[in-house]
Parts: structure tokens; C-alpha cells; sequence
């Protein structure tokens, strides 16, 4: 896909062409070579310059000819000119043949001469024929000194602004008389394109979006019946979901012109400017009708007007109030389409988002397990797997993941099997960029005393447990000892399908499982640590949600305490009241601690009870520091493990004497064929 800037060399609006800017620099450059070459005319002579050794022999053969009676005196003296550091002898000598010089028996001559190292050669010379230099004279060129020092600085200052001025212009607006320009740039589906078939995890929206799609494409199919296409469409989103992604694909499938813009591009520090360029934008529309105009991140010009810093005057609200003005006014654009992206629609303008402007709005939510397999399978395209990999795997463990969270995954795990120097993308190197995309890379170089190695151990062994005792919870998936980004170890538990919501039970079971770390440092060592941090955190946010939010107090009922949990908008939400007493307040803090206290006491009940069962999870975990869910499963029936877990390290890099050439060697002498990099069996 590619960019091209429309009208970029047409003339302005009303005949008005643009100011000639390569006239002024052949002009520069005109005026330079003038002077250069009066510079270099005032600096040669009509003499005629010769060697010190030709001047040796014209003063031997009695050919320098000296007449102090004539006018002007024929002489010979000794120059130098200002500024330079040269010396000449200067003087008139006698002409073989008159004819050629134009009937002139003499002529002038110049011998260029160091004196301090030939001073006594030239007196003695001199001497021996009778001739004599007068003091030494000093000669200055006018021209050639007011083109050093005035003349030439000013042509080379005139073009260093020149230079200086056009890259600003360039950079603030594409010349100086399109400041006001629109930067929309029109896309061409040359190369890259994409299409729906591109696009996967988010039907309903493509199904929406496609509708305007058939209009462009066959008009009186909706216009038969009275339909009349949206004259805008919001999609809506969190970022990484698809929309700019969605927005090409309606570019690459829709047979009209495509201009593509960010909402950043019509704020400027010049008041009037932004407003100037939405009308521009839409001029060029209505020149291409019917149009398709992409506006991405639009919160950045579409923001509540009447709140925070800034009045009427300020010049984001004057740019909305003119998109407001050509999407619905008086002189409305047909045939133009707006479609913007945004992740805050809660901070844009109410009259921007009324039918009539921006008529539908398209919620383009994240990913279900099934269009998280779709996605992968997609980017997995572009890539090469070896046999057996089941995506649905890899999409079962990635609940929350946006699409470009997704396409990271299939990109770090391409990466990692480079980098092992396979063939092929294995489920391992897909499980393992999942983990990457989520909580970071393994830091095996991080150094742990065998102590915070068994505080972690045994802390991960207590959540694994009460996720194979509690029965309303997702099964256990993997447990790892490996620090991996800020966490000392992690917990992965694999939902065999996604939940929309949430019973209460599966909740209070949510919580149990989250106390398991703590209760277990607690049970093994009689004192805790700090690593239930974020524990304490996530188990807090459930508590409260499920008293404030959800009524599932019995105390406090059916009653939402609070406002909400949506991101705050300071021009907006300067202070947010509080709609319950200090009593309400007291009780909302006690059902909250309840329900945590009574978590706690159950999960050290089940810990306690099943305390060989930690104990061996732990000592597993110290031995292996990975193991999988399957592994659990068989501690908690045979009370070891039956299948031991293999325990993959990480390619040894390179040694920083090795070349890139000792490397591949190295690497094809390992494989035994012809292909480089491939890993050896064990």
C-alpha cells in the first residue's frame, strides 16, 4: 500500500500559484558565478607572469628594460599585494616580436619571489647589469577585497536561510502557502494490500463495516428501498484490537478513493490552522466523491468542548466546531464517508457522536478463544510450523490478548526458533513467546540465594494445589520457578472456554486460589514476604467489585457503590462524589475484608490438609523449576511424578571472539547437512 499526496503540485485556490522558489535559486546562483568571476579577474594581471628562473634569464640577456623618463616610469619594483603573503617583482621587459603584441616593443611582466631566501641571488644579479628595485610597494585590489568581505558572505548567508527556511516550511506544512493544506494522504492498493480475509476475531464489525463497503460498490441496491448510508462510523476499541487494520481493509476491498489521517494532524500551535485543514480535507473529498476519509485516534481533535483550560478561542475546539460543521451542516459533503478510531470514546464532544454524523458505532471488542485461533492462523501465514502445532492450544492460553498481542506471539516465537536454529515454529516456541508477550523474558541470569528459591517454590506449589483442589476454577497449565519480568515465578492456569461473566462461587474460589502463596509461606516457613503483592492487589480489586458492583454483599444488597470504574477525564471528571455515607463506607470495607479473611481461612484449611502433596510440588519445582499441568496431576494421584519434565535451556550465544563466518561453520559442522542451523538430535 502506498501513500501519494494529492494536489501536491497544483496551484493554489484562486489562480494563485505558489512562490517560485527555484527562480530565487538560480537567481543565488547566478550572482555567485558573476562575482567568482570578477573575483577571479581582479585578482590576474595583463602581465604577464614568469618563472624566477626566466627573470634570472631576461635580466642576463639584457632583455628588462628600465626608463625612469618615460610616463609612466618604466621600473622595476617589488610588490605585495594586501592580504597575501606572496611577493613579485615587477617590471617591463623587451619583446621578440612586436607584430604579435600589437606593435608594442615592451611589455609588463611578473616574477613571483620568496625574498628572505633569494634576497643577496637577485642583488647581485641586479648589480651586474645595472639595475636596481625600488622599496618594496604595496598594491590593493578594491574589487577583489569588497567581493572577500562583503559580496560573497551576504550571497552565502542569503542561501544558508534559504536552506534553513525551506526545511522548517517542509516540515510544518508541505510549503509555505499549504500551511493550511490538509495532510490526508491518499492510499493506492498497488502493493501490500489487505482485505477482509486479512482481518479474523472480529465478524460482527467486518460484517458492519462491509455494509459500506456494498453501498460504494452498488448504490441503488440500498437506494431502491430508501436507505441512506452512514455518513460516519466511530469504531471503537481497546488498543492492538484491529481497528486501523480493519480501516485498510476497507481501503483495499472499497473501489473508491481512501484518504487516511490522525486526529494529530489538525492541531496546531497556529490558531485557525486545524479548522483550515478539516475544510481542505473535505474539499478533496467532494472532489473524489464518493470518498472513504479514515480519521485514526480522533479523541486527539474531538474532545468534550467547555471543559478544562481554553475557551471558545482555543484552537481545538475551533478545529471540531468546522468537522462538526462540514459532516452535518448547511452545505453538507455527499458522497463523503468518515471513518475515525478511538479507544476513549467516553472524552469525545456529545455532537459528534449524534446520528447525522457519526451514525453508527462499531465496538471492536478483543478476541474469543475462537477468533484468537482465527488470528493466529492468519499471522501464522507468514511464518513456517512444523507438523503437529495446534494453534487452539496457543489461543485457549492467551485470554485477553489483543490481536497485536497475538501477531507479537507468532513474531517472538519465529524469533526464538531462529535464534535455536530449527527449521520450524514448535509448540514450545510458541508457548514460550506467549509467556514472553505476557510477563517478559526469563531472567535465568538473575541471581537468587537457594533460600528465595525455596520461598519461591514452595509460594508457586501453594497456588498450584488450590488450583487442582478448588473445583469452580480453570485448571492448572503450567508452574514455573524461572523469573520471568518483575516476577520471581508465575502461575498459569489454562480456561477451557472464555467467561463473559462471572458466578459468585467461581469468584470466592478465584480468591481462595489467589491466598495460596501467602498461606503457604506462611504454613512452611511461620512468616511471609512481600511477594504476595500483587496476590493482595488482584484479591482487594475482586472483593470490591463483587460488594460495589456486582451485589454480592447480603449486607449491602443489590446497590452500586461508586461511580464506575472508567478511565477519568480530568477536563471532566475534575472531583468525583462519593453518593454513599461514611457508614455505607465502614460496611463496604468490612463485607470487603470478609470475604478476603474468609478466603484466607479456607485456602490454609485445604493447604493443611494436603500438606505432603505442597511439599512434593515444591521439592519437583526445585528440581525441574517448570512443570506442567499433567505433572501436577500426577503428584496429586501417585505422589511423584511418573514422567519427569525435560528442562530445556536456552541457545548459548555466540562467543565475542567468534566471527560470523566461525559461527555458521560451526553451526553446519553440528547439523551433518546442508542446511545451516538446524539443531542436532541429542
Amino acid at each position: 500500500m502506498q501513500d501519494k499526496e494529492p494536489n501536491d503540485n497544483d496551484q493554489r485556490p484562486g489562480g494563485e500559484s505558489g512562490f517560485n522558489w527555484k527562480g530565487l535559486i538560480l537567481l543565488f546562483v547566478a550572482m555567485g558565478l558573476f562575482g567568482l568571476a570578477i573575483w577571479s579577474k581582479s585578482f590576474s594581471d595583463a602581465s604577464k607572469t614568469v618563472t624566477f628562473g626566466e627573470f634570472k634569464n631576461m635580466v642576463e640577456n639584457d632583455r628588462v628594460y628600465v626608463d625612469n623618463d618615460a610616463k609612466p616610469p618604466k621600473l622595476l619594483k617589488l610588490v605585495q599585494r594586501d592580504g597575501s603573503s606572496k611577493q613579485f617583482i615587477q617590471g617591463w621587459y623587451i619583446v621578440d616580436n612586436p607584430e604579435e603584441n600589437g606593435g608594442n616593443k615592451y611589455s609588463e611582466f611578473s616574477a613571483p619571489i620568496i625574498l628572505e631566501w633569494a634576497d643577496e641571488e637577485v642583488k647581485e644579479l641586479l648589480a651586474a647589469k645595472g639595475l636596481e628595485i625600488t622599496e618594496l610597494s604595496t598594491e590593493s585590489d578594491g574589487l577583489g577585497v569588497m567581493l572577500l568581505s562583503f559580496y560573497l558572505p551576504i550571497i552565502f548567508l542569503l542561501l544558508l536561510l534559504y536552506f534553513l527556511f525551506r526545511h522548517q516550511i517542509k516540515a510544518a506544512g508541505k510549503g509555505a502557502m499549504s500551511f493550511g493544506k490538509s495532510k490526508a494522504k491518499m492510499m493506492t492498493m498497488d502493493k501490500g494490500k489487505v482485505t477482509f480475509k486479512d482481518v479474523a476475531g472480529v465478524e460482527e464489525a467486518k460484517e458492519e463495516v462491509w455494509e459500506i463497503v456494498e453501498y460504494l460498490r452498488d448504490p441503488k441496491k440500498f437506494q431502491r428501498l430508501g436507505g441512506r448510508i452512514p455518513k460516519g462510523v466511530l469504531m471503537v476499541g481497546t488498543p492492538g484490537t484491529g481497528k486501523t487494520l480493519l480501516a485498510r481493509a476497507i481501503a483495499g476491498e472499497a473501489d473508491v478513493p481512501f484518504f487516511s489521517i490522525s486526529g494529530s494532524d489538525f492541531v496546531e500551535m497556529f490558531v485557525g490552522v486545524g479548522a483550515s485543514r478539516v475544510r481542505d480535507m473535505f474539499e478533496q473529498g467532494k472532489k473524489n466523491a464518493p470518498c472513504l476519509i479514515f480519521i485514526d485516534e480522533i479523541d486527539a481533535v474531538g474532545r468534550h468542548r467547555g471543559h478544562g483550560m481554553g475557551g471558545g478561542h482555543d484552537e481545538r475546539e475551533q478545529t471540531l466546531n468546522a468537522l462538526l460543521v462540514e459532516m452535518d451542516g448547511f452545505d453538507t459533503q455527499e458522497g463523503v464517508i468518515i471513518i475515525a478510531a478511538t479507544n476513549r470514546p467516553d472524552v469525545l464532544d456529545p455532537a459528534l457522536l449524534r446520528p447525522g454524523r457519526f451514525d453508527r458505532e462499531i465496538t471492536v471488542s478483543l478476541p474469543d478463544v475462537k477468533g484468537r485461533e482465527e488470528i493466529l492462523t492468519v499471522h501464522a501465514k507468514k511464518v513456517k510450523l512444523a507438523e503437529g502445532v495446534d494453534l487452539g492450544i496457543i489461543a485457549r492460553g492467551t485470554p485477553g490478548y489483543s490481536g497485536a498481542e497475538l501477531a507479537n506471539v507468532i513474531n517472538e516465537a519465529a524469533l526464538l526458533a531462529a535464534r535455536k536454529g530449527l527449521k520450524a515454529i514448535n509448540t514450545e516456541e510458541l508457548e514460550e513467546a506467549r509467556d514472553k508477550v505476557r510477563w517478559g523474558k526469563e531472567r535465568r541470569s538473575l541471581a537468587l540465594s537457594e533460600d528465595e528459591k525455596q520461598l519461591t517454590a514452595y509460594h508457586e506449589a501453594g497456588h498450584a494445589l488450590l488450583g487442582m483442589l478448588v473445583k469452580d476454577t480453570d485448571p492448572v497449565h503450567k508452574v514455573s520457578i524461572i523469573p520471568r519480568g518483575p516476577a520471581l515465578g508465575v502461575t498459569m492456569y489454562l480456561p477451557v472456554e472464555d467467561k463473559h461473566s462471572y458466578k459468585k462461587q467461581y469468584l470466592l474460589d478465584r480468591l481462595i486460589l489467589i491466598m495460596g502463596g501467602r498461606v503457604a509461606e506462611e504454613l512452611v516457613f511461620g512468616d511471609v514476604t512481600n511477594g504476595a503483592a500483587g496476590d493482595i492487589r488482584q484479591a482487594s480489586e475482586i472483593a470490591r467489585k463483587m460488594v460495589c458492583n456486582w451485589g454480592m454483599s447480603d449486607r449491602l444488597g443489590m446497590i452500586e457503590y461508586g461511580e464506575g470504574q472508567g478511565e477519568v477525564f480530568l477536563a471532566r471528571d475534575i472531583s468525583t462524589p462519593r453518593n454513599y455515607s461514611e457508614a455505607t463506607a465502614q460496611t463496604i470495607d468490612d463485607e470487603v475484608k470478609k470475604l478476603t479473611d474468609e478466603a484466607y481461612a479456607e485456602a490454609t484449611k485445604l493447604l493443611k490438609e494436603h500438606r505432603d502433596k505442597l511439599e512434593a510440588i515444591a521439592q519437583a519445582l526445585l528440581l525441574y523449576e517448570t512443570l506442567d499441568g499433567v505433572h501436577v496431576q500426577e503428584i496429586m494421584d501417585h505422589g511423584e511424578i511418573q514422567n519427569p519434565p525435560s528442562a530445556p535451556t536456552p541457545p548459548d550465544l555466540p562467543a565475542e571472539s567468534e566471527s560470523k563466518d566461525q559461527v555458521v561453520e560451526k553451526e553446519e559442522k553440528d547439523t551433518g547437512d546442508d542446511f545451516p542451523g538446524e539443531l542436532a538430535p541429542a
